[in-house]
């Protein structure tokens, strides 16, 4: 009897280390995360830490074992899925997004992702136990664990950042260098310590003044015009040409939309967001803010009702209408799209499902249906905003029905050339729907962009397969930085065709718009110009500058060069601003 209690008092230590070698062999050698071997084995430490805690809360042996399993398979599984798809480990900040999550998959993906969180947690209660004084010394030790990490995180993050260390640009290097425990425990540290808090009115006001001198004049002579907007966002739109290792069949992208796209001087805008987060792209292309963090604008920090493009339009007796052919709450989109201003919200279940390629909507079949709805709105004469999200195109890039494979590939990676498929049948549809557009409604301002670049595997198999991107992000070159985030941008504007916009932040788009409007417009969407000649890209970590002659910089982390100093401290202003606008008391509209 006393041999079997020591074996089962050893239990944590064979099972953590038998678990541990499962999940790190399938992160290896299916994700390509490999954890540093340098830090293994206090990262199985920590694990084992965690183990013995929940063996003295368990009231069984095997649930206690599924339960490990379970945990460190989310942990360590979980954060080399996100890392492979998205190059970033999971932040406390998914947690917002888990809900949309589980609305995107269907199926037996569905059930993948939802069983283990509702098995760890019906396991948990079920298993629970305080059988004798170490189960009373574990729950102590993590209710202090938790309320530490709650209201006092810097007691936790401060010594272990010096004893670890942190990049607040390598969030890749910072997993692998601490494992998954040690890497949840201190980044959900800092989202409490580093939390966005509504600024003070002096803060803002002094924000407003340094970005007013800093901005590019918005002035304009000409009288406003009351134009219909067509804005009019692409699902993963990119132009997949220069992924040569696929050796295509024929063009992935029709010719007509390349002459388009020639006389709008190949625009293109530069998205805060990678392979997902259309929501964040949506933020700026309507808010006129830049997005910094890996996480979901709309899921939070918007609190408040917000003086966006569509608000603006509103008020100048415009109809604002978005239309989205997904399910309505999908990234919080019926209260988000509220506090931005748009009067109508026309999501899937207002569409007749028709020419569905799986559950996404054709583009076809969404721009008629859209247009069907604006006919006696355009008929009426008072001006619309129509502002159009499509769906078709998103991962795994699916086609069915008419839409049949064109375009042969001898790429490696299976994405590379479903998604060039994709991107064909996408132009063409946008084509066709401009040309009937630009017939029903010839002065009015139309505006297209890709909101991300698309998934090609994982780790960007596809593109690193051509070159185009690297690996890792920790290893792209700043030539690759300036390919991440562009996708393409067309102007039409009115009667006077294609407008050569350049490449802009996505978070500069309202201004532009309101200036090709004639609207002397000076409120906080004019604040985000500046009239420095390198366009500003903040994305999660970092930001990086581009120059009038594509020459990229890459700010890293202080100490900065001269320009990236100068740009970190605009950045930090507009962040001010934004926080007041969307979380806090709202003062910048006091200073207008």
């Amino acid at each position: 009897m006393h041999a079997s209690r020591i074996l089962l008092r050893l239990l944590p230590i064979a099972s953590t280390a038998v678990i541990y070698a499962l999940c790190y062999g399938i992160s290896a050698w299916r994700f390509d995360v490999v954890i540093n071997q340098g830090v293994i084995l206090r990262d199985v430490l920590v694990n084992l830490l965690l183990a013995y805690a929940l063996f003295a809360l368990s009231r069984r042996t095997w649930v206690f074992l599924l339960l490990q399993l379970l945990l460190m398979g989310l942990f360590y599984i979980g954060n080399a899925v996100k890392l492979s798809f998205f190059g970033g480990p999971i932040q406390p900040d998914d947690l917002y997004a888990l809900r949309t999550l589980l609305l995107l998959l269907e199926g037996w993906q569905f059930y993948l992702a939802a069983l283990p969180l509702v098995g760890i947690a019906s396991l948990l209660v079920f298993n629970f136990t305080l059988r004798n004084w170490g189960s009373w010394l574990a729950l102590a030790g993590l209710m202090l664990f938790g309320v530490t990490l709650v209201y006092a995180p810097n007691n936790i993050l401060k010594p272990l950042d010096r004893y670890v260390g942190n990049s607040v640009w390598n969030q890749r290097g910072n997993y692998l260098q601490r494992g998954a425990i040690l890497y949840t425990v201190m980044e959900s540290a800092r989202y409490f310590a580093d939390r966005e808090l509504p600024p003070d009115e002096n803060a803002v006001h002094a924000a407003v003044q340094r970005l007013r001198r800093e901005r590019l004049p918005q002035a304009t002579a000409e009288p406003p015009t009351t134009r219909n907007v067509h804005i009019i966002l692409l699902e993963s739109f990119w132009d997949p040409t220069p992924l040569r290792a696929g050796h295509y069949s024929r063009a992935p992208l029709p010719e007509e939309f390349r002459q388009l796209w020639k006389q709008a001087g190949n625009s293109s805008v530069l998205s805060p967001v990678f392979g997902g987060y259309t929501a964040n792209a949506e933020f700026e292309a309507l808010c006129g803010f830049p997005v910094l963090k890996d996480a979901v604008k709309f899921e939070r920090d918007l609190s408040n009702d917000v003086p966006c493009l569509p608000r603006i339009l509103a008020e100048k007796g415009y109809t604002t209408i978005a239309s989205h052919p997904n399910v309505p709450v999908f990234w919080n989109r019926v209260n988000a799209y509220r506090r931005l201003g748009f009067q109508t919200y026309w999501s899937l279940q207002d569409f007749e499902q028709r020419d569905m390629v799986r559950e996404f909507m054709s583009d076809a079949s969404l721009y008629q249906q859209v247009l069907a709805k604006l006919e006696p709105m355009l008929a009426s004469g008072r001006p619309v905003l129509d502002y159009i999200v499509t769906y078709f195109g998103h991962w795994n890039y699916p086609l069915q029905g008419a839409r049949v494979p064109l375009i042969e590939t001898d790429s490696g990676v299976p994405e590379v050339g479903s998604f060039a498929n994709t991107a064909y049948y996408k132009a063409r549809e946008l084509i066709d729907f401009l040309k009937v557009l630009r017939q029903r409604d010839p002065d009015s301002l139309i505006v297209v962009f890709g909101d991300h670049l698309p998934f090609l595997g994982a780790n960007f198999a596809g593109y690193a397969e051509s070159g185009v991107l690297a690996r890792k992000r920790n290893e792209f070159t700043p030539a690759m930085f300036g390919i991440y985030n562009r996708t393409p941008l067309i102007v039409l504007d009115g009667k006077r065709g294609a407008q050569k916009s350049g490449t802009l932040p996505l978070y500069q788009l309202p201004a532009r718009l309101l200036q090709l409007l004639h609207i002397d417009y000076t409120g906080p969407l004019s604040l985000t110009t500046p009239s420095d000649t390198a366009q500003i890209r903040p994305i999660p970590g970092l930001h990086y500058l581009l120059g009038d002659g594509g020459a990229v910089e890459v700010c890293w982390e202080p100490p900065y060069s001269e320009q990236c100093q100068h740009s970190a401290d605009w950045l930090r202003d507009v962040v001010t601003v934004g926080n007041d606008l969307f979380i806090g008391r709202q003062f910048t509209l006091k200073t207008e």
